[in-house]
């Protein structure tokens, strides 16, 4: 038998031992095989705090700050000024893809640029002369019916009514001409006036609708009540100097592409995205010192890029930020086609750790499929996180919707597909101008996951509950326990990953946010 008193000097001596389970992130990434996120788990912390107060600011780029290390891809079916406007309130930033003409992308920048919370600045009008049916069709289109209508059915025409709801549906003929329902008698406000304004002339006057005319009376914006109430105010947008949202765009590395950069610039983007499959390249280096030389104001960020070496070219060129992943986007086939690439945790890890030696942010850009994916890409060194996949699908993602086998899903293909390489993507790839094209990326669909509004909350709810079980409140704490060795990891077998999720059910339901789309 131990006495008591030995057994209380055993317990003190082993307390003032250091206890470490599993391994830190440098013994974790020492193993000569590469390591996904799905390969391994962060062990719990030590909790003394609520999520509440966890703190999700970050660095986009080595300049620029941002409060929730959320980015949207440059790709055509991910980002447009929708998708880039909703996510710079919610405190990310979006990166407008270039699958355009350089004045296409510009006049993005500017609608992002030039928004308003709650003005609706590139309103749909009609003409008198269209019908119901046209009103039903936006309706069924866009989800809204309330319309302007101008004297020749163009944005710079005159105001001369307003179509509702109330003045359509009790109409059975979907032939009759919108000028025989239209209201026209109209209570407008005049250009310039601030949201607060706006919302007491709604509020007076009881309608749902406010347009903004200029003094020639054409509309230059309009204003809803239901919109008021869902965009009040944004604490964590992510905003310019000058309180504008900020937005990034993508431009590749070819010669022309610094005609689109001028452009782009001059519609005031914040961060350009030079957008290449490998971009440890002469072209893209030039085009780095370049950006640098020419638009010193402009922060660059550098990509993709998966190895150390790569990472020491482009931060030498003068690359801002990094964008890490080569291979592992959903819709990516890189590395089964061109057997080049990287497993992506292994990637980010150890191009982060390269690149805080220089002060150099790194974007986890692929591969993330729900928040423990991107709650384990910060804590393996990434500032910021990148989604294609996963916000595709929304409301403010561009394309329409459609229905296969019941589901509602929107469309959602690789820049390497051979449908995005006809409209342009082929130039992420160097082989815009070969005359046979090898795709390296698919084509598909994903479900309707609602609007931004609801889903990005949801996420960074998740986000700071995943930080909260890890033991720390802010993304430079977690990156200083990653380095110091005390965060923790541990590695999972197959038969671990099958049992860390929902297994043994006859038949199960995910939530509705951020889960596989394949489960029933």
């Amino acid at each position: 038998m131990i006495s008591t008193g030995l057994q209380e000097k055993h317990l003190k001596e082993d307390f003032e031992e250091e206890i470490l389970d599993g391994y830190s992130a440098e013994e974790l990434f020492s193993i000569p095989e590469g390591l996904t996120y799905k390969d391994f788990l962060v062990l719990p912390g030590y909790i003394d705090f609520s999520p509440n107060e966890v703190n999700l600011e970050t660095y986009l780029t080595r300049n620029i700050k941002i409060q929730r290390p959320l980015i949207s891809s440059p790709m055509d079916t991910v980002t447009e000024d929708k998708m880039a406007i909703a996510l710079a309130l919610l405190g990310g930033i979006g990166i407008i893809h270039y699958n355009n003409t350089p004045e296409e992308q510009a006049e993005l920048v500017k609608k992002v640029k030039r928004f308003k919370n709650g003005f609706i600045v590139d309103p749909i009008v009609l003409s008198p002369e269209h019908t119901i049916r046209d009103v039903y069709a936006i309706k069924e289109k866009y989800g809204f019916s309330g319309i302007p209508i101008t004297e020749d059915g163009t944005k710079n025409g005159k105001l001369i009514g307003i179509v509702t709801n109330r003045d359509i549906d009790l109409e059975k003929d979907l032939s009759t001409k919108l000028r025989d329902v239209m209201t026209t008698d109209l209570i407008t406000a005049p250009e310039g006036l601030s949201l607060a304004e706006a919302n007491e002339i709604l509020k007076k006057s009881k309608k749902g609708k406010l347009p903004i005319v200029n003094s020639k009376g054409q509309l230059v914006a309009l204003i809803c009540r239901s919109d008021i109430k869902k965009h009040k105010e944004y604490p964590y947008a992510s905003k310019d100097a000058n309180k504008r949202l900020m937005v990034g765009a993508a431009i590749s590395t070819r010669p022309e592409s610094r005609d689109r950069l001028a452009l782009l610039v001059e519609a005031g983007v914040d961060v350009v995205v030079i957008d290449s499959a490998q971009g440890n390249s002469s072209y893209q280096i030039e085009m780095i010192r370049y950006i640098k030389k020419r638009y010193p104001e402009i922060d660059v960020i550098g990509g993709n890029v998966v190895t150390q070496e790569q990472c020491e070219n482009l931060i030498k060129a003068g690359a801002d930020a990094l964008r890490i992943g080569m291979g592992p986007g959903s819709i990516c086939i890189t590395q089964d086609t061109m057997a080049v690439g990287r497993a992506q945790a292994t990637a980010v890890y150890k191009t982060a750790k390269f690149a805080r030696k220089y002060g150099i942010p790194v974007i986890a850009d692929g591969g993330i499929s729900n928040i423990g994916d991107i709650a384990i890409a910060l804590a393996i060194g990434a500032s910021t996180t990148m989604m294609g996949s996963l916000f595709a699908g929304t409301h403010e993602a561009p394309g329409e919707y459609f229905y296969e086998n019941g589901v509602r899903l929107k469309r959602y293909r690789g820049m390497a597909s051979l449908e995005a390489m006809k409209a342009g993507g082929a130039k992420r790839y160097f082989s815009d101008d070969q005359e046979i094209k090898v795709a390296q990326g698919v084509s598909g669909a994903v479900v309707d996951k609602g609007s931004m509004f609801q889903f990005v909350p949801y996420l960074i709810q998740g986000l700071k509950q995943s930080f909260q079980d890890m033991g720390v409140r802010s993304i430079p704490e977690l990156h200083e326990k990653m380095y110091a060795g005390k965060l923790r990891f541990e590695r999972r077998t197959l038969s671990a990953q099958a049992q860390g999720t929902v297994h043994g059910l006859y038949s199960y339901t995910y939530p509705v946010f951020g889960m596989p789309e394949n489960k029933k």
